[in-house]
Order: C-alpha cells, then structure tokens, then sequence
C-alpha cells in the first residue's frame, strides 16, 4: 500500500476515536447498533494498518524507486516551477561512477532552453538538484561528474541492513498497492491437434508471467483459449460415427488423434458425400444436439489427456476457457455492435471498421455463421466486464498482432474499457528456429511434436550428467531429480532468455552447455552455493540465528559488488511488470552468479588448515551473503518455472 493510502487509513481512524465511538450511551438503541459499526470500522482499519506496515517493513525495497524518490523531491524543490521533469536513475556500470546515476541535468537543461530560453549548464543544474537532496536513509553521498551526472554512493549501513531484513523475512515483494486482476491468455492449442513446438513458447512464457505477478500480489487468472469449436469438428464427428459407430455406449479408443484427424481431412478434401455430412454434423453440432454435444466431448476429452501430459511435464496450471464458452455471447455481441452503427454489411457479410485499421473485423460470415473475430470480441467483453480485469495479456505469437489490435480498438471504440484505466497488451513472441535457421520442423517438414521435444530432453539431459560421472554420486533418486530439473529447466530456459520479440535458434547442445548463459551453468552453480555452508556444518537454524544476530560487513569491494547485485532483485522484477520482458530476469540471475563467483574467488567464506583440511574459521557474514545469493536465485527460478535440486 503506497504511503499516502497508509496516511489516509491513520486519519481514518483518528477520525473514528475523536467521534467518540467507544463512550456512546448504551440506552439508545439505533445509537448502540450504529456505535458497534463504528467499533468494528475502527478494529477492522487498525488491523489493516497493521498489517500493511508489517507487509511494508517486510518488503523488499525498490532502491532505484526510491533513489527516484528522492532525486524527484530535490528536483521539485530545486524547480518547483517545472512540470514533469525528467527523472533518470540507474545503476552505475563502473564502481568509479558511484552505486547508482541521477542523469536528469541534461533533461533540464535542454527544457529551459526550450520553454523559458534560459541557458544554464547541466553541471550547474546538477549542483541545486543535489543542494535539494531532502534527508534520507540510503544515500552516503554524491558527486557530480562530467557534464552533470550525479554519481550517488549507498550507505553500507543501509545495504547490510536491507540483506538482513532479505535473510530474516525471505524475498518479499515490493508493495504494489491497490490488488489488480490480471488475466493471462496463454498456450491454447486446437483440439484433435496435438501440441507442437510452436506451443512452446506461449505456454512457457505465459506461465512465467503468471508466476511474476502471483508473486507481486496480483490476482492472477490463467486462461487457456482452446481451439475447441468450428466447422473441423463437423468432419471429426462425421469420421467418428463412421470408425466407432458405437460411440455413445462405448468409449472409443482413439490411440493417435493426430493421426484420427489427418484421416478425416482427407476425406473431407476427397469425398464429396463425407464433406456434405461432414457440414450437417456442424449444424447439428451448433444446435447442440445431445448426441453431437457428446461426441465433441469425447474429441475434447482425449486431447485434454494428451495436453494435460505436457502441463504436467512443464509444471504449467491453466483454467480451461475454449472458444465453445462464448459461443453463446456471439449473438449478443453482434446486437450490440449493431445497435451503436458500427456495422456495415459488405458482400453479405456483417463487418466492423476500426480506425486506424485498414481490414475490418468480420463478425457474421455471408453463410450467418459466426468467425475467430465475433468470438475473440466476445472473449475481450466476457473478460473485461464479467471477469473484471485490470489487467489483460495474451501471449500469442507475433503473427497475430494486427488482428488482436484490431479487436482490442474495437473494444475501446464501443466503450468497454479506458486505455487510461484498463492495460491490455499483447505480448507477443517470434518463433523457434532449428539449427539451420529455418522453422523448427522434422525432416519431413512437420512440426516437431512438443512431447517428442520434452522426451529428448530428458534422454540428453541423462547423457549429460552421466557424462560428469553424477550416476556414481547420486542415488537413483537424485539423479532422477536431476534429469528433470536439468532437461525441463534448460528448455524453459533456453526461451526465456532470449527477447520473446526475436525468433530464437533451437539447441539442445547449447542449452544442455554448463558454461555461459544457460539453465546448465545456473542449476550448477545454485547447488554449489547452497553445498557452502552445509559443508562447513552450517545447518539452516544457525543460518537463521546469525542472520538476526550479525550484521553483514561489506568491507570487501567483491561482497560490497555482491551486496548491491542482490538487492537490484525489485527493481529487475518491477522492470518486467512493465514491459513483460523476462529475458532481463535470466540475465540479472546470470549477472548475479558470476558475480557470486568473483566473491568467492576472493572472499574466504570457509577457512581451512592446508596441512589437515580441518576448518580452522568460519567467516558466518560471507555465509550469510552466500545464503541471500541462493534466496535471490531459488525466488527467480521458481518465476521462471525452473526447479533446481539440492545436490547435482
């Protein structure tokens, strides 16, 4: 809860007691039942103020907000007369420039020169910003160098006491304030085709997604729009009735849907009377006959089984909401499109024009069935004024952006949401590549089969490590975990760590490599930090004790380098709240890990006698930094969808 929400709340309830609520006369009956609301008000808002303190004293601070925080009163005060000015704050890439960069003086500079045709230096701007500098916790000094950078340099105080508040109160999120609802739109495959590669990305980042934002305090919905209506379903049930004519009483054994709906394309491309029944089945189907109803859910219901298998494989949750859910919105939708002008009729079909878009929507066909376009409109409605979103996302690839443009501007157009109010993005991703730069497919030109992709990943991800010798450290159960954790964690974040806007170049050779960039090294290097302490005899209770008893001594250039690099962790996640860019998280926790290694090369966490190997000191505040190093970690990955193990 931002600080001016926590203010009005105290004066809420100072307003309560000065009304004199716990001394009203008891003889008065309406008095009596009014002064027990206003004693129930009064403890229901002290404990709301309770427990957003608490949650404000637990939560991670955003050091660069609150740098921009305090560069934003001093350039207020320093020109109170600006409105708007600009407000840069970041880190510093050398230890020379200080912690963090104010880089506002230009800006100033050249809104001075523009507005008020005043010509001052941005050094000399920079010197009445940081004159201005109001009283504050974190700062330890600041320097102006070059043309009117403001290099600010941290208190160590504050960093160790925001490492101890990490170690006490684990990774909590910075406060977000009022709790928005936020729906994701992710993964949707058709039914009767199975998941391919092209599903990869969408679900892979659609999960992340939904794991960041549960995380930072939102209300998540995770919706999956499955491809479970339209006219193929007419030559799927037309085959069924053909192959398992028995179907309502026995369940038929569909083994191979892809192979059951390649089939059945083919005799709708080549048989005449197939495809007039074929066409029938969709009437019938769309009339919801009982007999078509159950047929469509026998179809449904084996790929479910089929999809449910990669999910669970990918540890990815979804609530299923198909396109058949809003099939009965579809007329609806058309009424009232109609009834506020927006519709043309165009070669008998009923179409949308939007400004700004050069294609209409079609939202009846010619034939008066309804297209991907009433239903995507409907959707976008149902979720916006029956779900209540603050919050729409659909993460679909980037071939669809025009059409979901088109729709979300219908949407504004006829007044379901204010783009000032209500952010609804289209979070779009390039493709999967195969090594030859071309689409991922076989060799035979398909698409690669998604559960073929996950089945190869474990077999490599095995060689891998018996390739290391782990079968020979682990017991069978280790090594098991950490098949999976190595195999499904190098292909999610193979993904995640390129820009979801670029295609990305498919490799299981570089994915499955423990140097560089990759979940391999990452998943290494987490065990190997949290096997530090456990090998000096360290167990999580003493770690737990010293964190509230000791103080973090930041001495050393490489754990003040680490200290820092920690605590960036708010701001990088606040970042991908933003702009839904979750490569900057996989190169923050590589950033993080490398810099984890630098301290450790350095600093001695664990001293030992060279002639013995007896531990001789334990140096329990680089412990303690090694632990925050693996909270950070364990946190990202657990966003990512990445599962590491204890020992590897």
């Amino acid at each position: 809860m931002p600080e001016n929400e926590i203010k009005s709340l105290t004066a809420e309830i100072e307003h309560l007691k000065n009304f004199g609520c716990l001394g009203v006369s008891p003889s008065l009956e309406g008095l009596r039942d009014e002064n027990a609301k206003l004693k129930y008000r009064l403890n229901f808002l002290q404990k709301s103020l309770q427990e957003e303190r608490s949650k404000t004293v637990k939560s991670m601070i955003n050091i660069n907000s609150r740098l921009q925080e305090i560069f934003g009163a001093a350039i207020q005060a320093a020109y109170p007369e600006l409105e708007n000015p600009p407000l840069v704050v970041t880190p510093s890439q050398q230890p020379k420039f200080g912690d963090y960069q104010c880089n506002s003086a230009m800006g100033i500079t050249q809104i001075l020169l523009k507005t008020r045709e005043q010509k001052v230096s941005p050094r000399e701007i920079a010197e009445k910003i940081t004159k201005h500098i109001p009283a504050n916790e974190c700062i330890e000094k600041v320097e102006i160098a070059g043309p009117g950078f403001i290099n600010v340099h941290l208190r160590k105080d504050f960093v160790s006491k925001q490492l101890s508040s990490l170690l006490v109160n684990g990774v909590q999120p910075p406060a977000i304030g009022k709790r928005k609802r936020v729906i994701l739109d992710f993964s949707s495959p058709n039914i009767a085709k199975e998941m391919h590669v092209g599903h990869l990305r969408s679900t892979i980042i659609g999960e992340s997604m939904c794991r960041l934002f549960e995380f930072a305090g939102y209300d998540v919905l995770r919706l999956n729009h499955l491809g479970d209506w339209g006219t193929q379903f007419g030559m799927l049930i037309a085959h069924l009735q053909d192959k398992f004519p028995d179907y309502l009483t026995v369940s038929p054994p569909i083994g191979d849907l892809q192979a059951f709906y390649k089939e059945s394309k083919r005799r709708f491309d080549t048989e005449e009377e197939f495809k007039k029944r074929a066409y029938q089945c969709v009437v019938l189907l769309q009339s919801k006959d009982p007999d078509f109803i159950k047929a469509w859910e026998l179809i449904c219901d084996v790929s479910r089984k089929e999809f449910q298998k990669i999910y669970n494989c990918l540890d990815v949750t979804l609530t299923e909401r198909g396109e058949s859910f809003y099939q009965d919105m579809m007329k609806d939708i058309v009424k009232e499109f109609e009834d506020k002008g927006f519709v043309q009729v165009d070669d008998g079909r009923k179409v949308v024009f939007v400004p700004g878009f050069s294609v209409p929507l079609t939202i009846v066909k010619s034939d008066g069935g309804y297209t991907y376009d009433t239903s995507d409109l409907a959707a976008l409605r149902h979720r916006l004024l029956e779900e209540k979103g603050d919050i729409l996302i659909y993460v679909v690839d980037s071939g669809q952006s025009v059409h979901l443009q088109t729709v979300f501007a219908a949407g504004q157009m006829i007044g379901w949401y204010d783009p000032t109010v209500t952010r609804i993005t289209h979070a779009a991703f390039g493709v999967v590549l195969g090594e030859d730069k071309k689409k991922f497919k076989t060799r035979s030109g398909d698409a690669v089969r998604l559960m073929d992709l996950l089945e190869e990943g474990l077999k490599r991800a095995m060689d891998k490590l018996k390739d290391k010798e782990r079968d020979k450290v682990l017991t069978p159960e280790e090594l098991k975990a950490a098949q999976v954790s190595v195999a499904f964690g190098c292909i999610k974040y193979a993904d995640l760590s390129h820009n979801r806007l670029n295609d990305y170049v498919f490799s299981f050779d570089k994915m499955l490599d423990d140097r560089g960039n990759t979940a391999a090294y990452l998943l290494y290097a987490f065990t190997r930090i949290r096997a530090i302490a456990r090998l000096a005899n360290i167990d999580e209770e003493m770690l737990r004790k010293a964190a509230r008893e000791e103080a973090l001594v930041l001495d050393h250039e490489k754990e003040w380098k680490l200290g820092k690099c920690i605590l960036r962790f708010p701001e990088i996640l606040q970042k991908i709240l933003d702009d839904l860019l979750l490569h900057t998280l996989c190169d923050y926790l590589y950033e993080l890990a490398t810099t984890f290694t630098e301290f450790y090369d350095n600093c001695y966490c664990v001293e030992k006698d060279r002639q013995s190997g007896q531990i001789v000191k334990v140096n329990m505040w680089r412990l303690l930094l090694c632990e925050a190093t693996a909270t950070i970690m364990a946190k990202g990955f657990d966003i990512l969808g990445i599962k590491p193990v204890e020992r590897m």
